[in-house]
């Protein structure tokens, strides 16, 4: 039985359910999007669905490798911490320039921190990686800033893509008593503090990256195969790079 087109009327769809997709850890960094495949989903021309990846190109989601196809992004260490330097200033500056957060916007609050306890209670890390990083989306929401909004979800995409590349331990409680401690301070109407704290979070999680890991481009088939991991390269005693080996292991 073949897969029936997904019924959809927005020219956006398509750029939607991909950045839906990351944001909830179910399409990894690398993932090849095929043209063909995503136009018999959507039940669209490849025409339809080169224009969503073009857009998605300049919110730098996908890229595209000539004769190969469009891939998600795999961000190098360098544009990690370009995203969470840019994520710093754009949510501490819109905790500071909130006035008010209505009764209804505190308790959406506090009813997503307890999705969250609930996520990690049940050990559900795809479903709590997904809430984690829609915290933050939630709070542009309330902001009320539309355009902050859209550039955020399409940051916390980054981010979490990056996570899924960097992140060797998932600290899910530390990131959750983060979010605990903005909301506090919201709830006590001290937006400068929650900027502050917003900061520091962001701080901690980045931290917990290990940047000088280099992303493995056979990791799925290596898995598929059931192979271990590749041993790094030895270095020489004076402590540099064998260019040999290093040539070989970039062929």
């Amino acid at each position: 039985m073949q897969d029936e087109p997904v019924q959809t009327t927005s020219k956006d769809a398509i750029e939607e359910a991909i950045v839906s997709g990351i944001l909830s850890a179910r399409i990894k960094p690398g993932t090849r999007l095929s043209e063909n495949q995503l136009a018999t989903l959507f039940g669209v021309s490849r025409t339809r669905v080169r224009e969503a990846m073009m857009r998605l190109e300049t919110r730098c989601i996908v890229q595209v490798s000539p004769r190969r196809g469009w891939f998600v992004v795999e961000p190098s260490a360098e544009e990690a911490m370009a995203v969470y330097e840019a994520r710093r200033i754009i949510e501490a500056g819109l905790l500071r320039s909130m006035r008010t957060l209505t009764d209804k916007g505190l308790a959406s609050l506090h009813g997503h921190l307890a999705e969250e306890k609930a996520a990690m209670a049940a050990g559900d890390r795809q479903r709590l990686t997904c809430l984690m990083g829609d915290f933050h989306i939630r709070i542009a929401e309330l902001a009320g800033n539309a355009v902050l909004t859209e550039i955020l979800r399409d940051l916390t995409a980054r981010t979490i893509l990056i996570s899924m590349l960097y992140q060797s331990d998932f600290h899910a409680m530390q990131s959750h008593l983060g979010h605990c401690r903005i909301v506090e301070a919201l709830e006590e109407g001290d937006f400068s503090e929650a900027a502050t704290l917003s900061i520091q979070h962001l701080d901690e999680v980045e931290a917990g990256l290990d940047l000088t890991k280099r992303p493995d481009p056979l990791a799925e088939l290596r898995n598929s195969l059931s192979l271990p991991p590749k041993e790094r390269p030895a270095t020489s005693s004076g402590g540099t790079n064998d260019k040999s080996t290093t040539s070989k292991e970039n062929e």
